[in-house]
C-alpha cells in the first residue's frame, strides 16, 4: 500500500507513512503477534502451529541457533514457514526461508502436535497431546499427506525488499517453488497506528498469467532432467554393484513413454530382424549396451530413442529406457549359478537397480564371513548375498574370480549343489568342492548336501558379528 488517505466528501488528505522502528515497535514483541492473532495476512485458512521455534539439532546432537518466527499449516496439508522483518529485508532473507522450509519439511504429524503444544501452553492454554494431533488433522480438508508436508510454502513479511530478493523470488517461483512476498506498512492515523499487508508477490495476476504456464514448463523440465537421472544412476548402480557380468545378454520390452500401439509397432518392427531385440551388456558407465543390429554402442535411454525414432519417425521424448531392456536368462554367463540367474527372469535394468541401490562391490565384508564359517557347515551366494546387502550373481563372479576368499568350496547353491561354474578352492587346496566338504565331515545325497549343515541367514549374521 503505497497512500493511505483520510477523506471527507471530496477532501483526501494523505496519511503520512511511519516505520516499526521510528514508532519503537519490534519483530518479536509486536510484529510476530499481529501475525499470529491476524493469520489470514498469511493466507487462507492458515493455522498458526508455533512462533520461535529453536528446537533443531544437528545429526551430533548439537543444537542450532536458528530460530523460526511463525510456522503454520494451511487447509491444503501444506505448512507455512513465515520469516518477518520490521525493516527492509536483508538481501539474504530468502535464503534463510529456503533453510527454514527445510529443516521443517523432515517433521512429521507427532513433531508438530508436540511444537503446537508447547506453543500452546506458553501461552497458558493447556491442551494435550491428543488434542493437538486431532486440531492439526481436523484443519486438513481431506487426508493428511506426509508428501506435502515436504513441500513447505514460505512468507516473507517485511517493511521493504531489495531487488536481489524480488528477482531471485521471482525466478525460484517459476521454478515451482512457493514463496510470497507480503509487504508491511503502517502509518499514524489521528494519534492512532495503522498497519497494512499487502502481498506483492505473486499477485492475482501473476498467479494466473504468469506463473502457471511457467511453472508448467519447469514442471516438465524436472520431470524429463528426473528420468534422464533415474536412467543415468541405474546404470551406476549396477556397474557399481557388480550384478551383470560382461557379455550379459539382454532382451528388448518396450515399456515406459510409448503408448500400446506403438509397443505393437516396435514389436512387428523386431520380427523383421530378430537381433534388433538383443543387447549384450557391459560395465561401462558410459555407454553399457552393443546393440547386435549395428554393433554400435548406446546408453539404455539412447538406444530406446533410436528404436522409438525408427519405428515411428519422430523423437522420443521422457523415455525411460533402463525400464525396456530385461535380463536374457536363457543365456546363462559362466561363473554364475544358472538357479540364481534363472531368478533374474522378466528383470529389467530399472527394477533391478532398485533392487541393489546401496550396494557395492567392497567384499570386504564377505571375506570376513567366510572366514567366519566354520568346517563342516555351508552356505549359499544367495544368503550370503542377503546378508552383506548385494545379490547372489555378484557374489557368485566374485567367488570365482577372486582367488582369495577364504573357503570358498564351503558356498553352494540354493539347491545345496556345487555351482556349474565354480573354477577351484584356491592356492593350497586339492580336490573337487565335494571331496573338500565330505573331508571336512558334510555328508551328500548324490550330489546334494545335507540340509542340516546349512547356516541361516541369521547364524551367518550372528558369525559375522561376533
Amino acid at each position: 500500500m503505497d497512500h493511505l488517505f483520510t477523506v471527507s466528501g471530496p477532501s483526501a488528505i494523505p496519511v503520512p507513512a511511519t516505520e516499526l522502528a521510528t514508532e519503537g515497535l519490534l519483530e518479536r514483541r509486536h510484529l510476530q503477534e499481529w501475525v499470529i492473532d491476524n493469520p489470514q495476512v498469511l493466507g487462507e485458512a492458515v493455522l498458526v502451529i508455533t512462533a520461535e521455534f529453536d528446537r533443531w539439532a544437528d545429526t551430533d546432537g548439537v543444537p542450532a541457533r536458528d530460530r523460526l518466527d511463525v510456522l503454520g499449516l494451511d487447509a491444503t496439508g501444506r505448512l507455512v514457514v513465515v520469516e518477518l522483518k520490521r525493516g527492509t529485508a536483508d538481501r539474504d532473507v530468502h535464503l534463510q526461508a529456503i533453510t527454514y522450509a527445510a529443516l521443517v519439511s523432515r517433521f512429521d504429524i507427532e513433531t508438530l502436535a508436540q511444537a503446537h503444544r508447547d506453543f500452546l501452553t506458553c501461552r497458558g492454554k493447556t491442551i494435550d497431546l491428543d488434542a493437538c494431533r486431532r486440531r492439526l488433522l481436523d484443519h486438513v480438508d481431506g487426508e493428511w499427506s506426509p508428501d506435502l508436508l515436504q513441500r513447505p510454502r514460505q512468507v516473507i513479511i517485511a517493511a521493504g525488499f531489495p531487488k536481489q530478493v524480488t528477482h531471485t523470488v521471482v525466478w525460484l517461483s517459476e521454478m515451482n517453488l512457493d514463496i510470497d512476498l507480503i509487504q508491511v506498512g503502517l502509518w499514524r492515523v489521528e494519534g492512532h497506528l495503522v498497519a497494512g499487508f499487502t502481498k506483492v508477490y505473486p499477485t492475482p495476476e501473476v498467479e494466473e498469467f504468469t506463473l502457471t504456464p511457467v511453472r508448467a514448463e519447469a514442471k516438465a523440465a524436472a520431470e524429463k532432467l528426473e528420468e534422464r537421472s533415474r536412467a543415468q544412476n541405474a546404470v551406476h548402480v549396477l556397474v557399481g554393484a557388480g550384478l551383470l557380468p560382461d557379455g550379459t545378454r539382454l532382451r528388448l520390452t518396450p515399456r515406459h513413454g510409448v503408448t500400446e500401439a506403438i509397443r505393437e509397432d516396435i514389436v512387428a518392427w523386431v520380427a523383421e530382424d530378430g537381433s534388433r531385440a538383443s543387447v549384450t551388456w557391459s560395465n561401462d558407465t558410459a555407454k553399457p549396451l552393443s546393440w547386435a543390429a549395428d554393433g554400435n554402442r548406446f546408453t539404455p535411454t539412447g538406444l530406446a530413442n533410436e528404436i522409438f525414432r525408427s519405428v515411428t519417425g519422430r523423437k522420443a521424448d521422457g523415455i525411460q529406457g533402463t525400464t525396456w531392456w530385461d535380463v536374457d536368462t536363457a543365456h546363462v554367463p559362466d561363473d554364475v549359478d544358472p538357479e540364481e540367474w534363472a531368478a533374474l527372469k522378466g528383470s529389467d535394468l530399472a527394477s533391478l537397480a532398485k533392487r541393489l541401490r546401496g550396494t557395492g562391490r567392497d567384499w570386504t565384508r564377505m571375506h570376513s564371513l567366510l572366514e567366519a564359517v566354520p568346517p563342516g557347515r555351508w552356505t549359499t551366494y544367495g544368503d550370503i548375498a542377503t546378508v552383506i546387502g548385494s545379490h547372489a550373481v555378484p557374489v557368485g563372479t566374485h567367488l570365482a574370480t577372486c582367488g582369495q576368499c577364504p573357503g570358498p568350496w564351503r558356498v553352494l547353491t540354493a539347491a545345496g549343489r556345487v555351482a556349474a561354474g565354480f573354477r577351484g578352492a584356491g592356492t593350497g587346496y586339492s580336490g573337487t568342492p565335494m571331496e573338500i566338504l565330505t573331508g571336512e565331515g558334510v555328508s551328500f545325497i548324490g550330489d546334494i548336501a545335507d540340509s542340516g549343515a546349512r547356516l541361516t541367514p541369521d547364524e551367518l549374521r550372528q558369525l559375522l558379528d561376533s
